[in-house]
């Protein structure tokens, strides 16, 4: 009798933890995905898992819709002539899955771990208190960011390639959470398709194509949105564009705008950004004279050497070059005809590249792009010196 008892009482015990692990199972079959961590939450439809939630102000490429338990991310505009967007569902972990809704569209957030592809990106983890969930990234040698190198180094943080050549069986065996990067709409560049064929889950982030420095910056939130981490990115938000604006205003009543133009000729073409462009922005916050202010683009002009002589060559200022020249005899090295611009002849050159690492990454295209009043602060310096009498160039540096 004391032994089927026994026998019994084991029989309970194994029916009990099956039933253990089969509701474990059901609690998070399709809310957890790879690279997350198990949630022991249990979920209430009546509470608002977000609660602090942002607004997008400057940025117009991506918009949030706000659930109770789900956010519903848009990216509009996620390159240049683009036909179509990207749309994601961010789901509280532990709540339901809301119905139809494709599987690569649903990301369960907070997100536990983060593959990114472009340094961009990575200052926004930074900002946000998050880069413990960071596992990967696309270069070791482009990045600047102290906090991430710092993370390379003791070996919390895998290289994987480049957008245009990542190693997709590497980022499986990483299992993350979330991949974040950018396209061009080219399939012979972009990784998302393939990332995504692969089964994982992937963010585009379109920063690059807005038209306002602010606007840029504001992707943070973007990408705050993934972690959960609103409350974060609106504080530190908020106080970048109040420097920002409080700078600009500075130059709003300076009549004596100096003329700028940018650029280098590469191969035969001049690229130079449109009057609608971050860059016209930015020169115009400045108290510039951008000299294709009146073009309506925000793209780049592809024009001839010709061209921008003939507009350009009794300018005052020449920025935003080749960072390969290090001097003005590299400039005349590199086209002699440079010598005829007056702002060659009388110094007035000055290069977003003062913040390169060991293997030539520039942080003006990483920190630069989250720090917005710097730069503006930087280009006041070099135009109205006056007006900002105590900064010091950081992301800029005069060529002599």
């Amino acid at each position: 009798m004391h032994f089927t008892n026994f026998r019994q009482y084991k029989i309970n015990l194994f029916v009990c933890l099956l039933f253990l692990v089969a509701t474990l199972i059901i609690s998070c079959n399709n809310t957890i995905p790879q690279g997350s961590s198990a949630c022991s939450q249990e979920y209430d439809p009546n509470i608002d898992y977000f609660p602090v939630k942002v607004t997008v102000n400057y940025a117009t490429g991506f918009d949030v819709e706000y659930h109770k338990h789900y956010k519903i991310v848009t990216v509009k505009n996620p390159w240049r002539n683009a036909n179509t967007g990207f749309q994601y569902v961010l789901v509280q972990c532990g709540a339901p899955v809301p119905e139809n809704f494709p599987e690569t569209q649903v990301i369960t957030v907070p997100v536990n771990s983060v593959v990114t592809l472009s340094t961009t990106h990575l200052p926004h983890l930074a900002k946000l208190g998050v880069l413990d969930k960071l596992i990967g990234v696309s270069d070791f040698k482009q990045i600047n960011t102290a906090e991430v190198i710092s993370r390379i180094k003791t070996g919390k943080v895998t290289e994987v390639g480049r957008n245009n050549n990542v190693n997709i069986e590497q980022i499986l065996d990483l299992n993350p959470g979330l991949i974040t990067t950018y396209a061009v709409g080219n399939s012979q560049s972009d990784s998302y398709p393939q990332l995504l064929d692969a089964g994982l889950k992937v963010a585009i982030n379109a920063e690059y194509m807005e038209n306002s420095p602010l606007g840029r910056t504001e992707w943070m939130k973007f990408t705050a949105l993934f972690f959960n981490q609103e409350e974060i990115a609106e504080k530190v938000f908020s106080e970048i564009a109040s420097k920002y604006e409080d700078i600009a205003q500075k130059t709003q009543s300076i009549n004596n705008r100096p003329s700028v133009f940018v650029g280098f000729n590469f191969k035969g073409t001049w690229y130079t950004p449109g009057g609608n462009s971050y860059v016209a922005k930015y020169l115009n916050d400045a108290g510039a004279n951008y000299l294709w202010n009146d073009d309506n683009t925000s793209g780049s002009l592809p024009l001839s050497f010709e061209i921008i002589l003939e507009r350009a060559v009794n300018a005052d200022y020449w920025l935003n070059f080749s960072q390969s020249w290090r001097n003005v005899q590299d400039i005349l090295d590199a086209d002699n005809r440079y010598g005829d611009f007056q702002s060659v002849k009388i110094g007035n050159l000055y290069n977003n590249d003062a913040r390169l690492n060991e293997h030539q990454g520039n942080d003006y295209w990483e920190g630069g792009i989250s720090n917005p009043d710097v730069v503006l602060a930087d280009l006041i310096k070099i135009f109205h010196p006056e007006v900002l009498p105590n900064h010091q160039l950081v992301y800029y540096r005069k060529l002599i």
